[in-house]
């Protein structure tokens, strides 16, 4: 081993010196037999940067000379419609019992069918596996060519006595490319910029990619953040393909900015407290592996720094919920073929592309080297998470989900769970638990199962960071230093949907079934009615089935007429909430019953003979409003923030149903926008793009157009030389403030304290600090039509430090207002500060502007399109509000 680390050594040093060579590793020991990258797309690795489509080639080519070590898996279409595919590579007697293997590893998964005896038995006989996953920023573009190049190692490499051992100890997966639709977007606009030759210079063109970057899929999601909601097709299949075989570690490889190093793991604090401490321990086995690997090579790099395991939606986190060892790679990117570093020097992509490369082989080589470790480990993990669970010390043992006030978002709640593996049956009888009564299709999820820790850490309403972590960014932000939390610090899913939860500390005696299949979206051929179909006069939907947003959608564009009941009522002797649906006969032709759409998840229409109400709003009074389809535009391109309107386009198109036309901001300014009834500005900041475009705006709105405005585009509509909001953005509310400045003199002062200096340090005038992302409550005004069908009780998620002041009601309506401080929060951690400040604030408003409104989400509803529980009011937004407005039809 010392002799063949030696001659990698010179062979690396040949590289750093002969970076221009037509081989990336000159002198190493490869079968001529094997295809290379060179014969076969005509360049070496590292001097170009491999397409989607060349990858998928070269991948083919390479499983067809080696059939028996290769196997090559699609799991799914993105957006655009390219091919997401992984491959298993191994020794031959692994890939012939690729069936066996993945039986195996689902008998180890499952203690409760396969005891101590039966597992021994599998983990000496079964080998380890290694998921490696690239590229899920498609403008991170070393890491797919660096997994072209891992492969090819695996079959072509002679005298490197690690793979022999790999192959056999170990099946390693290979996910080339997670973001094939992004790397494409990037390496086109690369190609377009790029001159005669590529350019250093971090201001070139081929540098700085226009809106959107590459780094997101077709709808600007950030795929990296998509694993606890599975919204995107790509993270959907990835997950399905994890569970599939269960690998027992996973690596996500990305980049970083290019003026850093290289980052493994160890990751930095804060942990998520249920990660296991064999899942910790191991990750020093890979970092201390990588390290001799780097110190060879005279590779810089550093670890447990900026890259945290606490939020369970990273690909890099998410495998520990099964079991898995999970971490995060980061190398320093050049975002081209060179980029100059502030240090001055120049950092080629194959220096990229390399470091890459030599963590893949050496996360490789410690799987193999501790095949059977880490075997035991998962088989263990899963025996201590069913015992957790079934003695449900301190947390629940069942997780209850009525559903019967929100059956759409309780449904697609229980079926996103289901995607991850966890375990969901309904009561097919009432039952009494925790001394409360539970009707006939709760769902009911038992915690003692494989899926403990991630039932804990997705459905628990607090997931709490180490306490001395916290302390410090406390004493950090009392200094005016930036704080290390890295993403959001809550996310409690029954709380994102707003469905009802309740827990026991007991498992019910119940006789439950299987949910089934689980599917985010559940269409049929024919939607479900209940009633009288040949005598219906009217057909309702239920403004507490969750279901109104998208029918609302799809009803629209099926042409049908419907009202949207603003007021409650009751009819046949069942009571109504206001922002039911109705569709009546009188408002559609004599076909309305054939061409009523499905509606999700099985959601039902109740029929009625006669559109005579007991009591409460007529059908055809001022409180049934009609609603009409809407046309909808909304800003696209700089200065939106992609993922927002990325995330905006999504959910209306996507989980709604209903198309948008995006208008290009600096087009909006001279667009005729009399054609579109709603114009939605996503989070960003438009004051220089849309400057001389107020008043234009304003006259829209006018003349009837619904104007809504998202996150920090709020501060254009309230600034004072566009005035369409009448609202205001806070400063810092302080009880003590230094001197302003006052020229070169200014009065003496004596400071009893340190605590007195600091104090007089800060400004008179500054933001509130940035919350980096907690669930907080709000209360709905139920009284204004905006909200009707809006749950009294609402979720949020707060981010960022703009805090706005309540509307005079002369002005417009504040129609949803955080809580008090004491009630703020509802799940993650808060400053202080924040949390006092933003008491009874503004979260959503809605001015009059002559016929028109202006319409501002202070924080953003569309977010990772995981707000279910706020999809009715953005609802209304969208398509009730035009149909109050007054344009001229």
């Amino acid at each position: 081993m010392r002799a063949f680390t030696v001659a990698i050594v010179a062979v690396f040093a040949s590289i750093i010196s002969h970076a221009s060579h037509a081989q990336m590793w000159p002198g190493a020991d490869y079968d001529p037999a094997v295809p290379t990258l060179e014969a076969v797309l005509g360049y070496a690795p590292g001097e170009q940067i491999t397409t989607h489509s060349d990858m998928l080639h070269y991948m083919g080519t390479l499983a067809a000379y080696a059939p028996d070590q290769v196997k090559i898996f699609e799991y799914g279409r993105t957006w655009e419609g390219r091919k997401l595919m992984y491959l298993a590579v191994s020794s031959p007697e692994n890939i012939a019992k690729l069936d066996a293997f993945e039986a195996g590893m689902r008998r180890l998964a499952d203690p409760r069918k396969t005891d101590r005896t039966a597992a021994d038995a599998l983990i000496n006989d079964l080998p380890a596996s290694l998921w490696l996953a690239y590229s899920v920023h498609g403008n991170e573009i070393s890491s797919t060519d660096a997994a072209l190049q891992t492969l090819y190692h695996l079959l072509a490499a002679r005298g490197d006595d690690r793979v022999p051992e790999i192959l056999k100890n170990s099946i390693v997966f290979i996910n080339p490319l997670q973001n094939p639709d992004g790397r494409d977007r990037f390496i086109h606009r690369f190609r377009s910029a790029k001159g005669l030759e590529a350019d250093s210079d971090r201001i070139s063109a081929e540098h700085n990619e226009p809106w959107p970057s590459g780094r997101t899929n077709h709808y600007l999601f950030d795929l990296n953040r998509d694993w606890i909601v599975l919204t995107q097709p790509e993270t959907r299949g990835h997950v399905e393909a994890l569970q599939r075989w269960y690998p027992l570690v996973f690596v996500d490889l990305h980049e970083m900015g290019g003026d850093n190093s290289y980052y493994f793991a160890p990751e930095a604090i804060p942990y998520n407290p249920h990660l296991v401490e064999s899942q910790r321990s191991s990750l020093f086995d890979f970092g201390r592996n990588n390290a001799r690997w780097f110190d060879h090579f005279g590779r810089p790099y550093f670890t447990r720094d900026v890259y945290d395991a606490f939020y369970p939606g990273y690909g890099a986190s998410w495998p520990a919920y099964y079991g898995a060892v999970a971490m995060t790679y980061e190398q320093a990117s050049a975002r081209g073929l060179v980029f100059r570093r502030r240090d001055g020097d120049e950092m080629t992509f194959r220096d990229t592309v390399m470091g890459h490369f030599i963590t893949s082989l050496a996360t490789a080589e410690t799987v193999a080297n501790n095949a059977k470790t880490y075997l035991r480990n998962f088989y263990d993990y899963q025996v201590s998470a069913v015992d957790e669970g079934r003695k449900a010390d301190g947390f629940p043992r069942a997780y209850l989900f009525p559903g019967a006030a929100d059956h759409a978002r309780s449904a697609k709640l229980m079926s996103v769970l289901k995607r991850q593996g966890i375990e969901v049956t309904y009561a097919e009888e009432a039952f009494r638990a925790c001394g409360s009564e539970y009707s006939r299709g709760t769902a009911v999820i038992d915690a003692a199962q494989p899926r403990a820790r991630m039932i804990r850490t997705l459905l628990d309403a607090q997931v709490d960071m180490d306490a001395d972590f916290v302390a410090e960014q406390e004493r950090r932000r009392a200094l005016n230093y930036d704080h290390d939390i890295y993403d959001v610090t809550g996310w409690s899913l029954p709380l994102q949907f707003q469905v009802d939860m309740k827990t026991c500390n007991r498992m019910p005696n119940i006789s439950a079934g299987d949910v089934g299949k689980p599917q985010v979206v559940m269409t049929m051929d024919t939607p479900f009615i209940d009633g009288d179909i040949d005598t219906a006069k009217v057909f309702i939907i239920d403004a507490k089935s969750g279901a109104v947003p998208s029918a609302m959608a799809q009803a629209l564009r099926a042409g049908l007429r419907f009202r949207m009941m603003t007021r409650d009522f009751t009819i046949g002797g069942k009571d109504y909430g206001r922002g039911s649906l109705v569709f009546s006969i009188a408002d559609n032709d004599a076909d309305l019953v054939q061409r009523l759409p499905a509606l999700d998840y099985q959601v039902a229409y109740q029929a009625y003979g006669s559109s005579w109400v007991d009591g409460g709003a007529d059908f055809g009074g001022r409180f049934a409003q009609l609603v009409l389809p809407p046309k909808i535009a909304m800003a696209w391109d700089d200065p939106t923030f992609s993922y927002s309107a990325g995330n905006s386009r999504f959910v209306i198109e996507r989980q709604l149903g209903y198309p948008v036309t995006a208008i290009r901001t600096d087009d909006l300014a001279r667009a005729d926008l009399s054609r579109y009834d709603v114009l939605i500005l996503p989070v960003g900041l438009y004051d220089r793009h849309l400057s001389g475009a107020a008043k234009a705006l304003g006259d829209w709105v006018r003349s009837g157009g619904v104007l809504i405005g998202q996150g920090l585009a709020l501060r254009y509509l309230t600034g004072d030389d566009v005035g369409l909001l009448s609202s205001a953005r806070e400063y810092q509310a302080k009880d003590a403030n230094g001197d302003a400045a006052g020229g070169s003199r200014v009065a003496g002062v004596r400071y009893e304290s340190a605590e007195d200096a600091r104090i007089a340090t800060e400004p008179k005038e500054e933001s509130p600090d940035t919350v980096p992302g907690v669930l907080v409550n709000a209360v709905a005004d139920q009284d204004h039509w905006l909200t009707a069908g809006v749950q009294e009780k609402q979720i949020v998620l707060m981010r960022g430090a703009d805090i706005y002041r309540p509307l005079t009601l002369d002005a417009g309506r504040n129609v949803l207002n955080f809580t008090g401080s004491e009630t703020l929060l509802a799940s993650g951690y808060i400053w202080d500060e924040n949390r006092t400040q933003s008491a009874h604030k503004l979260v959503v408003m809605i001015e009059p502007k002559g016929r028109g409104f202006v319409i501002g989400f202070t924080q953003e509803p569309t977010v990772r399109a995981y707000l279910d529980g706020l999809l009715s009011i953005y609802a209304n937004a969208l398509f009730l509000a035009p149909s109050v407005a007054r344009p001229v039809r």
